[in-house]
């Protein structure tokens, strides 16, 4: 089921999304709500490559930050600018964000690799298990989490 965002009198503005998911199910519908919202969205790898293909606007993180995907993919998120952009709080952290040209990430879509279902499968080694052990997703979870409300 795809909810579809709205916005109310009630609703903060959400401005800017960051999506970045390794199960794209219904990730084409969302952003193409956000889009029709005026969300910028901001993505990585192949689900910034997806939405292009689908000819939804969207900025490479890579092309955000400055900073390019390094070590195979492994490091992408993890930036100031990113973990900055969703972290800070707007009431206390608004200079500093300032100051380092964070803009503020209002909305994270995020799914994490498929650790328990790699690890069952009968060709599983410890090389793919730690592939599929999720940093980013983890972080960027936990950064939105902690600034909820």
């Amino acid at each position: 089921m795809i909810l579809k965002p709205t916005l109310n009198q009630n609703s903060t503005r959400v401005k800017r999304a960051l999506i970045s998911v390794f199960d794209k199910t219904g990730v084409i519908e969302l952003a193409q709500s956000l889009n029709e919202l005026g969300v910028e969205i901001l993505s990585t790898g192949g689900t910034a490559k997806a939405l292009r293909d689908a000819n939804i606007p969207v900025i490479d993180v890579n092309d955000y930050t400055q900073f390019p995907e390094i070590m195979d993919g492994r490091v992408k998120t993890i930036n100031p600018l990113i973990e900055g952009g969703i972290l800070g709080l707007r009431d206390k952290h608004s200079a500093d964000a300032e100051t380092n040209n964070i803009q503020w990430i209002d909305l994270v879509v995020c799914n994490l690799y498929p650790f328990s279902k790699t690890i069952f499968q009968e060709d599983c080694d410890l090389a793919l298990a730690l592939e599929n052990v999720d940093i980013g997703g983890p972080t960027m979870i936990c950064s939105a989490a902690k600034n909820v409300g």
